[in-house]
């Protein structure tokens, strides 16, 4: 049996760390972001079509994807985001598809128990939620997360407004999931619903 859950949320609201702490109490997890890295690393099909589509400009001297160049364009042009996202979105989807797959089989083999979780940022935006058996959001404080953004990525304000704004609000996406982990207080905190999820999960 597989069990296949949705770990989403905003940008910067934590969900890479709890994938990983998912992870480290066992359970089998992919992350959409690392795809969407290995659909435009050097000399990919997937980096020949941004570079056509955004110009040499996107590509650093030494072949690499130049993510700054490419973000400061797609974050202030919609357009540009949704053409950026029909070159990478494919790629991702195909390798999550062929992931799920094998742990089915997996499964199917050995009479195993597993949950598989993904981390997919755009879930709702895609329409995908009804994918997954069971759908978790993790969600900070607003603030919290613009905070975050600015901190993380060096960001001015304008700059993480913009690129929170891309995404569903995410009190939108709490109203939608199966299950909220709010990550607005501390680490333990955070691994405390975590773990909590977890024996959820494998119930």
């Amino acid at each position: 049996m597989i069990r296949k859950v949705a770990l989403t949320g905003g940008i910067a609201t934590g969900k890479s760390y709890c994938l990983k702490r998912f992870a480290a109490l066992g359970a089998e997890t992919i992350d959409a972001d690392v795809l969407a890295r290995q659909a435009v690393e050097r000399g990919t099909p997937g980096l020949a079509a941004v570079v056509a589509r955004f110009g040499d400009a996107v590509r650093r001297a030494d072949g690499t994807l130049d993510r700054a160049a490419l973000a400061r364009t797609v974050f202030a042009d919609a357009g540009a985001r949704r053409d950026l996202e029909a070159i990478v979105h494919p790629y991702v989807f195909a390798a999550r598809e062929t992931w799920l797959s094998s742990l089915a089989a997996r499964a199917a083999a050995t009479g195993a128990s597993i949950v598989a979780i993904a981390d997919i940022p755009l879930l709702f935006e895609a329409g995908r939620p009804a994918e997954f058996d069971v759908v978790i959001v993790v969600a900070c404080d607003p603030a919290q997360q613009r905070a975050r953004v600015m901190a993380r990525d060096r960001l001015t304000a304008e700059e993480a407004d913009r690129r929170i704004a891309v995404q569903w609000p995410i009190e939108r996406k709490r109203a939608l999931a199966d299950i909220v982990i709010d990550t607005s207080r501390t680490f333990e905190e955070t691994d405390r619903q975590v773990d909590e999820t977890w024996e959820r999960l494998r119930a």
